[in-house]
């Protein structure tokens, strides 16, 4: 594994990031309640089996990172997770409208439905080499930790239940899910709580991620759109005057980033704001007849992306008027602002039993719990009231999103456990 050493810059970034978690201390009751559900014997046994199972665990992990899930193409790896899902023992197994994968195991009296999911998708485009390269007791490729990891705990924790026999109270679905990524703008959850979902869900348990002491309880809304100018374009000279589409995105680009950073030195929860992507024009002597960006801005308070949206409305009308008034001849820019990603923001009550569970399971695996903000398939199932949490796979990973992308098997089995512990604190042990 490679060593990662902290500049003060680093450090700084890295501590930024962080600055509004929250350490979290659960109640004696949820304590008492999880250590007496861990020590149960069938629990106990879970937990020795979820470690003998380290080398299939492993094994899963690898093939599905070696399956390529691009954004909006995640059928080959959710094929090859279903037939999984089926071989470990659900009761049933199918893949809904949008292609999540979805395996219910039911429950004794089926009274509530309880959700384990990660998702399937990559950030990583068509043609990336997904191929694990070993380096030590280092496992590297694009998406091995988000979410690949979480695949093969989904799993896992489903085959120790099926050969340690628990049943459970409530059903429980595990699940797969396609879009959390970029523009996918979670479509995979929301369709699980559209009228073409699986049914009523009670609770909803994620695994994003890999720090397994880090409970997320709270969803960072955001607000994502494309913005593109559009003109008749021409020769750079000979058509000199004309409308340019270019000049437009950069006052509007100007605009919106003065405004919106005044905005983040208001007191109140944080925001972000970001120009990502730009592009258009076709050569340097040549007007262009579009100019196009993707902007996103985020805040775990809707009110502060909804400012933060109005100005950039504000900014892209301000910027078009200005290079229709200067233009000296031509038709009228236009532009067209098309919103891609809409993450609803929302705060799970801490005094919530799913949240105090997690916390306490931490607590008794013998870590500290931190209380996070995230973007997340939580997000959805957050914003609608309903208890929800995004959870760590446990071990160490690093370079999420970007090529080098790395995760070691320190101790991940311990966030294997803990995944099945919360799932049974919440569907309960059917006597």
């Amino acid at each position: 594994m490679k060593k990662i050493i902290l500049t003060a810059a680093l450090l700084h970034t890295v501590m930024s990031m962080y600055a509004q978690d929250r350490k979290g201390v659960a109640d004696k009751k949820y304590l008492t309640e999880i250590k007496s559900l861990a020590e149960k014997p069938v629990v106990k046994k879970a937990f020795q089996t979820i470690v003998d199972m380290e080398p299939q665990t492993i094994a899963n992990h690898i093939l599905l990172t070696e399956i390529p899930a691009p954004p909006y193409k995640e059928e080959v790896r959710a094929k090859q997770y279903a037939s999984m899902l089926k071989a470990a023992g659900a009761d049933s197994v199918w893949t809904d409208n949008v292609g999540n994968v979805i395996a219910l195991r039911k429950g004794k009296d089926g009274k509530k439905t309880v959700v384990l999911e990660g998702h399937m998708d990559t950030v990583f485009p068509e043609g990336t080499d997904t191929k694990v390269k070993h380096r030590g007791d280092t496992l590297a490729a694009p998406g091995i930790v988000d979410d690949t990891r979480a695949l093969s705990v989904v799993l896992t924790v489903l085959t120790a239940m099926e050969k340690t026999g628990i049943e459970t109270n409530a059903n429980v679905l595990f699940i797969g899910t396609v879009g959390e990524e970029g523009q996918g703008d979670l479509r995979g959850v929301k369709n699980l709580f559209s009228d073409k979902g699986p049914g009523k869900i009670d609770t909803y348990i994620a695994i994003d991620g890999w720090m397994s002491a880090h409970v997320n309880h709270r969803g960072l809304g955001s607000h994502r759109y494309r913005i593109t100018f559009k003109g008749p374009g021409g020769h750079s000279s000979g058509s000199f005057g004309l409308g340019n589409p270019h000049n437009a995105l950069g006052r509007a680009i100007a605009y919106w980033c003065v405004a919106a950073d005044s905005l983040t030195k208001a007191p109140g929860l944080r925001l972000t704001y970001n120009v990502g992507v730009i592009g258009g024009g076709t050569s340097v002597n040549s007007i262009p007849f579009e100019s196009w960006m993707e902007v996103d801005m985020r805040s775990e308070s809707p009110e502060r992306v909804a400012a933060c949206d109005q100005l950039l409305h504000a900014a892209v009308a301000r910027a078009l008027a200005e290079e229709n008034k200067m233009k000296k001849s031509g038709a009228n820019l236009t532009v067209d602002m098309k919103l891609i990603g809409d993450r609803p923001s929302g705060v799970g009550d801490t005094a919530q039993s799913l949240i105090q569970h997690m916390m306490a399971v931490i607590t008794y695996m013998g870590d500290t719990p931190s209380l996070t903000v995230g973007s997340t398939n939580s997000n959805i199932p957050i914003s609608k009231g309903i208890p929800a949490i995004t959870i760590g796979t446990g071990g160490i990973g690093g370079n999420a999103h970007a090529l080098p992308e790395w995760w070691v098997n320190d101790k991940g089995y311990k966030g294997i456990q803990q995944a099945l512990l919360i799932l049974l604190a919440e569907a309960g042990i059917a006597k």
